[in-house]
Formats: structure tokens, sequence, C-alpha cells
């Protein structure tokens, strides 16, 4: 996917993420937006949540473990609803709910692998 018309360049967003997997933490919408030089604003998370399918496409790409499922909502920890919609969820085959025990063990899951993948990586 090309960056014209994003709100940040994928690549600039994938050295965030994976700092943060580096870490072993997951980051919120808010914090991976101020991180960029912009305030939170729903208009501005969902024009993130493009340029996080676009980190996503280019990890499956290197076969590196899916990188937007370690931006989470402040309020719950979970990713939110586009990463549900656009491909996260449907690409593990979850039709579960977006909040709850079953929807966290996913979230886990795959943060783990991205935190395991990226441990002493950077």
């Amino acid at each position: 996917m090309s960056a014209a018309g994003l709100l940040a360049d994928p690549a600039e967003v994938r050295v965030h993420l994976t700092a943060a997997a580096s870490a072993g933490e997951a980051i919120t919408y808010s914090e991976l937006l101020n991180q960029l030089g912009h305030e939170f604003t729903r208009p501005k998370m969902r024009q993130l949540c493009k340029v996080l399918g676009a980190v996503d496409d280019e990890a499956a790409e290197r076969g590196e473990p899916e990188l937007a499922v370690l931006v989470v909502r402040q309020s719950d920890g979970l990713p939110g609803q586009g990463w549900w919609v656009a491909g996260g969820a449907a690409n593990h085959e979850y039709e579960g709910l977006w909040e709850g025990s079953e929807a966290r063990a996913l979230v886990e899951r795959l943060q783990a692998r991205a935190f395991d993948y990226w441990r002493n990586k950077l």
C-alpha cells in the first residue's frame, strides 16, 4: 500500500510498534498518535487503523507476526473495533465478542507472539 494519503508512514509506525514489541508492551492509540506527533481524536484513530493494516500486510510478507494487535484502547487494553472488523480477528477465524475473556485470550496470545519474536531483536 502506498503511504500517500495515510496519516503516517507505515515504516515509521512499524518502528514504534517493533520497539513496543521488543519491550514486551502494548501501546494505546493515544500514545502511538502522540509519538507520531498527533493528538488523539476519533478521526485520527480511524486513519491510524489504515496505517496499521499496511504495517501488518508488510509484516505478513516478511513472515513476521502481526503488530497492529499491540495497539489497544486505554479503557480495557484490547484493540478497537477496526482491528476486529478489518481482519485482525478474522485472520484467526475468531468470531466471538470483541471484549471479555475469549477476546482477551486471543489478543494476549497474538501479543505474546510479537513479544517473543521481537524480544532482543532491536
